[in-house]
Protein backbone atom coordinates (compact mmCIF):
# COMPACT_ATOMS: atom_id res chain seq x y z
CA UNK A 1 0.00 0.00 0.00
CA UNK A 2 1.15 3.57 -0.72
CA UNK A 3 -1.09 5.73 1.50
CA UNK A 4 0.88 8.94 1.05
CA UNK A 5 0.90 9.16 -2.75
CA UNK A 6 -0.47 12.20 -4.55
CA UNK A 7 -3.25 10.23 -6.19
CA UNK A 8 -5.70 7.65 -4.93
CA UNK A 9 -4.28 4.15 -5.21
CA UNK A 10 -6.35 1.50 -6.99
CA UNK A 11 -4.52 -1.17 -4.96
CA UNK A 12 -6.10 -0.30 -1.60
CA UNK A 13 -8.51 -2.79 -0.06
CA UNK A 14 -10.65 -2.87 3.06
CA UNK A 15 -7.77 -4.69 4.81
CA UNK A 16 -5.75 -1.44 4.65
CA UNK A 17 -8.29 0.41 6.83
CA UNK A 18 -6.80 0.38 10.35
CA UNK A 19 -9.56 1.39 12.76
CA UNK A 20 -7.55 0.85 15.94
CA UNK A 21 -4.67 3.06 14.77
CA UNK A 22 -7.12 5.85 13.92
CA UNK A 23 -8.70 5.68 17.34
CA UNK A 24 -5.28 6.03 18.98
CA UNK A 25 -4.19 8.93 16.77
CA UNK A 26 -7.31 10.98 17.32
CA UNK A 27 -7.20 11.02 21.11
CA UNK A 28 -7.11 14.71 22.08
CA UNK A 29 -7.37 15.83 18.45
CA UNK A 30 -11.13 15.65 17.87
CA UNK A 31 -14.19 16.02 20.07
CA UNK A 32 -16.34 13.21 21.36
CA UNK A 33 -19.62 14.59 20.12
CA UNK A 34 -22.89 14.16 22.05
CA UNK A 35 -25.58 11.58 21.41
CA UNK A 36 -28.84 13.46 21.86
CA UNK A 37 -32.46 12.42 22.23
CA UNK A 38 -35.69 14.31 21.56
CA UNK A 39 -39.11 13.03 22.67
CA UNK A 40 -40.79 15.39 20.20
CA UNK A 41 -38.88 13.81 17.34
CA UNK A 42 -39.77 10.38 18.70
CA UNK A 43 -43.44 11.19 18.34
CA UNK A 44 -43.07 12.42 14.78
CA UNK A 45 -40.79 9.59 13.73
CA UNK A 46 -42.61 6.76 15.47
CA UNK A 47 -39.30 5.43 16.76
CA UNK A 48 -36.90 6.25 19.56
CA UNK A 49 -34.56 8.59 17.73
CA UNK A 50 -30.99 9.28 18.82
CA UNK A 51 -28.96 12.04 17.18
CA UNK A 52 -25.18 11.77 16.86
CA UNK A 53 -24.36 15.47 16.63
CA UNK A 54 -21.21 15.77 14.52
CA UNK A 55 -22.37 19.36 14.08
CA UNK A 56 -20.35 19.97 17.28
CA UNK A 57 -17.21 18.38 15.86
CA UNK A 58 -14.10 20.48 15.23
CA UNK A 59 -14.46 22.36 11.91
CA UNK A 60 -18.21 21.71 12.13
CA UNK A 61 -18.43 18.21 10.68
CA UNK A 62 -17.29 14.59 10.96
CA UNK A 63 -14.64 15.35 8.34
CA UNK A 64 -12.16 16.43 11.02
CA UNK A 65 -11.77 12.80 12.04
CA UNK A 66 -10.54 11.57 8.66
CA UNK A 67 -8.47 14.66 7.95
CA UNK A 68 -6.58 14.54 11.24
CA UNK A 69 -6.01 10.80 10.99
CA UNK A 70 -4.58 11.08 7.48
CA UNK A 71 -2.44 14.11 8.30
CA UNK A 72 -1.06 12.56 11.48
CA UNK A 73 -0.32 9.25 9.75
CA UNK A 74 1.66 11.12 7.12
CA UNK A 75 3.75 12.88 9.75
CA UNK A 76 4.32 9.56 11.51
CA UNK A 77 5.75 8.29 8.22
CA UNK A 78 8.01 11.33 7.83
CA UNK A 79 5.92 13.05 5.14
CA UNK A 80 5.99 16.82 5.79
CA UNK A 81 4.62 18.01 2.45
CA UNK A 82 1.84 20.55 2.33
CA UNK A 83 -1.68 19.14 2.24
CA UNK A 84 -4.07 19.30 -0.70
CA UNK A 85 -7.81 18.69 -0.55
CA UNK A 86 -10.70 18.49 -3.00
CA UNK A 87 -13.89 19.61 -1.32
CA UNK A 88 -17.28 21.29 -1.49
CA UNK A 89 -16.34 22.72 1.90
CA UNK A 90 -16.40 20.47 4.95
CA UNK A 91 -13.43 18.29 4.04
CA UNK A 92 -11.54 21.41 3.01
CA UNK A 93 -12.17 23.02 6.39
CA UNK A 94 -11.06 19.87 8.17
CA UNK A 95 -7.83 19.54 6.18
CA UNK A 96 -7.11 23.26 6.61
CA UNK A 97 -7.61 22.96 10.38
CA UNK A 98 -5.39 19.88 10.60
CA UNK A 99 -2.67 21.56 8.55
CA UNK A 100 -2.81 24.71 10.66
CA UNK A 101 -2.55 22.75 13.90
CA UNK A 102 0.23 20.49 12.66
CA UNK A 103 2.36 23.22 11.08
CA UNK A 104 1.70 22.32 7.44
CA UNK A 105 0.44 24.33 4.49
CA UNK A 106 -2.95 23.58 2.97
CA UNK A 107 -4.44 24.11 -0.49
CA UNK A 108 -8.11 23.37 -1.12
CA UNK A 109 -9.72 22.91 -4.56
CA UNK A 110 -13.38 23.98 -4.35
CA UNK A 111 -16.03 24.23 -7.09
CA UNK A 112 -17.02 27.78 -7.94
CA UNK A 113 -20.59 27.17 -6.74
CA UNK A 114 -19.57 26.00 -3.26
CA UNK A 115 -21.28 27.46 -0.21
CA UNK A 116 -20.00 30.99 0.57
CA UNK A 117 -19.90 30.07 4.25
CA UNK A 118 -17.59 27.17 3.48
CA UNK A 119 -15.32 29.29 1.24
CA UNK A 120 -14.86 31.75 4.08
CA UNK A 121 -14.30 29.06 6.68
CA UNK A 122 -11.63 27.27 4.64
CA UNK A 123 -9.76 30.54 4.13
CA UNK A 124 -10.14 31.44 7.80
CA UNK A 125 -8.20 28.31 8.74
CA UNK A 126 -5.32 29.63 6.64
CA UNK A 127 -5.69 27.50 3.50
CA UNK A 128 -5.15 28.68 -0.05
CA UNK A 129 -8.45 28.24 -1.93
CA UNK A 130 -8.42 27.45 -5.66
CA UNK A 131 -11.85 27.78 -7.28
CA UNK A 132 -11.56 29.61 -10.63
CA UNK A 133 -12.88 27.28 -13.32
CA UNK A 134 -13.36 24.45 -10.83
CA UNK A 135 -16.49 22.29 -11.16
CA UNK A 136 -17.70 19.10 -9.51
CA UNK A 137 -16.63 17.16 -12.60
CA UNK A 138 -13.07 18.51 -13.07
CA UNK A 139 -11.97 19.19 -9.48
CA UNK A 140 -10.13 15.92 -8.92
CA UNK A 141 -8.24 16.23 -12.21
CA UNK A 142 -7.19 19.78 -11.27
CA UNK A 143 -6.11 18.60 -7.83
CA UNK A 144 -4.07 15.67 -9.13
CA UNK A 145 -2.24 17.97 -11.55
CA UNK A 146 -1.53 20.52 -8.82
CA UNK A 147 -0.32 17.80 -6.45
CA UNK A 148 2.23 16.64 -9.02
CA UNK A 149 3.42 20.13 -9.97
CA UNK A 150 3.68 21.51 -6.45
CA UNK A 151 4.69 18.35 -4.58
CA UNK A 152 1.65 18.43 -2.32
CA UNK A 153 0.15 15.48 -0.48
CA UNK A 154 -3.45 14.92 -1.51
CA UNK A 155 -5.87 13.82 1.21
CA UNK A 156 -8.90 12.52 -0.63
CA UNK A 157 -12.28 13.38 0.95
CA UNK A 158 -13.41 9.76 1.10
CA UNK A 159 -11.48 7.29 -1.05
CA UNK A 160 -8.52 6.84 1.30
CA UNK A 161 -8.11 4.10 3.95
CA UNK A 162 -6.80 6.63 6.46
CA UNK A 163 -9.78 8.92 5.95
CA UNK A 164 -12.26 6.05 6.19
CA UNK A 165 -10.56 4.81 9.35
CA UNK A 166 -10.82 8.26 10.88
CA UNK A 167 -14.53 8.48 10.07
CA UNK A 168 -15.08 5.07 11.68
CA UNK A 169 -14.47 6.61 15.11
CA UNK A 170 -17.94 8.18 14.91
CA UNK A 171 -19.43 4.70 15.17
CA UNK A 172 -17.10 3.67 17.96
CA UNK A 173 -18.38 6.57 20.02
CA UNK A 174 -21.99 5.74 19.18
CA UNK A 175 -21.54 2.18 20.45
CA UNK A 176 -19.99 3.36 23.73
CA UNK A 177 -22.63 6.04 24.27
CA UNK A 178 -25.53 3.68 23.55
CA UNK A 179 -24.09 1.17 26.02
CA UNK A 180 -24.19 3.82 28.75
CA UNK A 181 -27.92 4.28 28.03
CA UNK A 182 -28.45 0.51 27.73
CA UNK A 183 -29.89 0.97 24.26
CA UNK A 184 -29.38 -1.43 21.36
CA UNK A 185 -30.57 0.21 18.13
CA UNK A 186 -32.15 -1.52 15.17
CA UNK A 187 -30.44 0.76 12.69
CA UNK A 188 -27.90 3.54 12.24
CA UNK A 189 -28.79 5.97 9.46
CA UNK A 190 -25.92 7.69 7.65
CA UNK A 191 -25.80 10.53 5.06
CA UNK A 192 -24.00 9.46 1.88
CA UNK A 193 -21.91 11.51 -0.52
CA UNK A 194 -18.67 9.85 -1.56
CA UNK A 195 -19.20 7.08 0.98
CA UNK A 196 -16.30 7.57 3.40
CA UNK A 197 -18.50 8.02 6.47
CA UNK A 198 -20.81 5.16 5.51
CA UNK A 199 -17.88 2.81 4.90
CA UNK A 200 -16.23 3.72 8.20
CA UNK A 201 -19.47 3.29 10.14
CA UNK A 202 -20.06 -0.13 8.56
CA UNK A 203 -16.61 -1.39 9.49
CA UNK A 204 -16.78 -0.12 13.07
CA UNK A 205 -20.32 -1.31 13.79
CA UNK A 206 -19.78 -4.84 12.52
CA UNK A 207 -17.29 -5.13 15.40
CA UNK A 208 -18.98 -3.06 18.12
CA UNK A 209 -22.71 -3.55 17.35
CA UNK A 210 -22.99 -6.68 15.19
CA UNK A 211 -26.41 -7.21 13.68
CA UNK A 212 -27.35 -3.52 13.59
CA UNK A 213 -28.52 -2.45 10.14
CA UNK A 214 -26.64 0.44 8.54
CA UNK A 215 -28.86 2.48 6.21
CA UNK A 216 -27.44 5.06 3.81
CA UNK A 217 -29.33 8.19 2.73
CA UNK A 218 -28.68 10.32 -0.35
CA UNK A 219 -30.58 13.03 -2.24
CA UNK A 220 -33.16 11.81 -4.74
CA UNK A 221 -31.44 13.75 -7.51
CA UNK A 222 -28.14 12.01 -6.75
CA UNK A 223 -29.05 8.39 -6.10
CA UNK A 224 -25.89 6.85 -7.52
CA UNK A 225 -25.24 4.78 -4.38
CA UNK A 226 -28.71 3.22 -4.45
CA UNK A 227 -28.32 2.53 -8.16
CA UNK A 228 -24.95 0.94 -7.49
CA UNK A 229 -26.41 -1.41 -4.89
CA UNK A 230 -29.26 -2.35 -7.23
CA UNK A 231 -26.92 -2.93 -10.18
CA UNK A 232 -24.20 -4.72 -8.22
CA UNK A 233 -21.51 -2.46 -9.64
CA UNK A 234 -20.38 1.15 -9.20
CA UNK A 235 -22.68 3.58 -11.02
CA UNK A 236 -21.56 7.08 -12.03
CA UNK A 237 -23.98 9.96 -12.61
CA UNK A 238 -23.63 11.91 -15.83
CA UNK A 239 -24.04 15.33 -14.16
CA UNK A 240 -23.69 16.60 -10.57
CA UNK A 241 -26.95 16.39 -8.60
CA UNK A 242 -28.95 19.59 -8.18
CA UNK A 243 -29.73 19.57 -4.46
CA UNK A 244 -29.49 21.69 -1.33
CA UNK A 245 -27.36 18.89 0.13
CA UNK A 246 -24.10 20.29 -1.20
CA UNK A 247 -22.00 17.65 0.57
CA UNK A 248 -23.72 14.96 -1.50
CA UNK A 249 -23.21 16.38 -4.99
CA UNK A 250 -20.77 13.61 -5.85
CA UNK A 251 -20.97 11.68 -9.11
CA UNK A 252 -20.20 8.28 -7.59
CA UNK A 253 -18.99 6.50 -4.49
CA UNK A 254 -15.27 6.12 -3.98
CA UNK A 255 -14.03 2.78 -5.30
CA UNK A 256 -12.63 1.75 -1.91
CA UNK A 257 -15.80 2.96 -0.16
CA UNK A 258 -17.85 0.89 -2.60
CA UNK A 259 -15.83 -2.22 -1.82
CA UNK A 260 -16.80 -1.85 1.83
CA UNK A 261 -20.39 -0.70 1.31
CA UNK A 262 -21.51 -3.29 -1.24
CA UNK A 263 -20.82 -6.14 1.19
CA UNK A 264 -22.27 -4.52 4.30
CA UNK A 265 -25.17 -2.20 3.39
CA UNK A 266 -28.52 -3.68 2.46
CA UNK A 267 -30.38 -0.42 1.87
CA UNK A 268 -29.70 3.08 0.62
CA UNK A 269 -32.77 5.30 0.56
CA UNK A 270 -33.25 8.68 -1.07
CA UNK A 271 -34.88 11.88 0.16
CA UNK A 272 -36.19 14.92 -1.68
CA UNK A 273 -35.09 18.46 -0.92
CA UNK A 274 -38.54 18.94 0.58
CA UNK A 275 -37.86 16.04 2.96
CA UNK A 276 -34.53 17.64 3.84
CA UNK A 277 -36.24 20.99 4.47
CA UNK A 278 -38.67 19.32 6.85
CA UNK A 279 -35.80 17.75 8.79
CA UNK A 280 -33.75 20.95 8.93
CA UNK A 281 -36.82 22.80 10.22
CA UNK A 282 -37.51 20.17 12.88
CA UNK A 283 -33.93 20.08 14.09
CA UNK A 284 -33.66 23.86 14.17
CA UNK A 285 -36.97 24.69 15.85
CA UNK A 286 -37.53 21.68 18.11
CA UNK A 287 -34.05 20.55 19.13
CA UNK A 288 -32.25 23.90 18.64
CA UNK A 289 -29.62 22.27 16.42
CA UNK A 290 -28.25 24.01 13.33
CA UNK A 291 -27.72 21.19 10.85
CA UNK A 292 -26.75 21.72 7.23
CA UNK A 293 -28.91 20.05 4.56
CA UNK A 294 -26.52 17.15 3.95
CA UNK A 295 -26.25 16.50 7.66
CA UNK A 296 -30.02 16.40 8.06
CA UNK A 297 -30.60 13.72 5.41
CA UNK A 298 -30.58 10.95 8.02
CA UNK A 299 -33.43 12.52 9.98
CA UNK A 300 -35.18 13.40 6.72
CA UNK A 301 -35.30 9.71 5.82
CA UNK A 302 -36.81 8.68 9.14
CA UNK A 303 -39.43 11.45 9.09
CA UNK A 304 -40.32 10.73 5.45
CA UNK A 305 -40.81 7.07 6.30
CA UNK A 306 -43.07 8.02 9.23
CA UNK A 307 -45.21 10.10 6.84
CA UNK A 308 -45.52 7.13 4.52
CA UNK A 309 -43.25 8.64 1.90
CA UNK A 310 -41.09 5.52 1.74
CA UNK A 311 -40.66 2.12 3.37
CA UNK A 312 -40.14 2.28 7.16
CA UNK A 313 -36.53 2.49 8.29
CA UNK A 314 -37.40 0.21 11.23
CA UNK A 315 -40.52 -1.02 13.00
CA UNK A 316 -42.44 1.30 15.33
CA UNK A 317 -40.97 1.53 18.79
CA UNK A 318 -37.44 0.57 17.74
CA UNK A 319 -34.39 2.69 18.44
CA UNK A 320 -32.63 4.40 15.56
CA UNK A 321 -29.45 6.48 15.50
CA UNK A 322 -29.24 9.29 12.95
CA UNK A 323 -25.82 10.75 12.27
CA UNK A 324 -26.00 14.54 11.82
CA UNK A 325 -22.88 14.81 9.72
CA UNK A 326 -22.31 18.58 9.78
CA UNK A 327 -23.61 22.03 10.60
CA UNK A 328 -21.76 24.39 8.28
CA UNK A 329 -24.40 26.63 6.74
CA UNK A 330 -25.54 30.24 6.74
CA UNK A 331 -28.82 31.60 8.17
CA UNK A 332 -30.08 32.41 4.68
CA UNK A 333 -29.67 28.76 3.67
CA UNK A 334 -31.89 27.78 6.60
CA UNK A 335 -34.35 30.50 5.55
CA UNK A 336 -34.51 29.16 1.99
CA UNK A 337 -35.06 25.62 3.22
CA UNK A 338 -37.72 26.56 5.73
CA UNK A 339 -39.43 28.55 2.96
CA UNK A 340 -39.35 25.40 0.84
CA UNK A 341 -40.93 23.50 3.71
CA UNK A 342 -43.73 26.07 3.98
CA UNK A 343 -44.63 25.46 0.34
CA UNK A 344 -45.09 21.72 0.83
Amino acid sequence: MQPYSEVVSSDWTAADIDLAAAQRRLVGRVHQTPLLHSRLLDRSAGVQLWLKAETFQRSGSFKARGAFNAALAGLDAGDHRGLLAVSSGNHGQAVALAAQELGLSATVIMPEDSSPAKFLAVAAYGATVVSDGVTATNREEIAADLARRSQLRMIHPHNDPLVIAGQSTVAGEIADQLASYRVHPSAVVVPVGGGGLLAGVCLALERSLPGVEVVGVEPASGDDAARSLAAGHLVTLETPPVTAADGARTLHLGSLCWEVIRKRVSRIVSVSDQDIAEAVWWLWTRTKLVVEPTGAMSVAAVLAAARGGQDPIVKDGSSVVCILSGGNCLPDQIEVLTGLRAQT
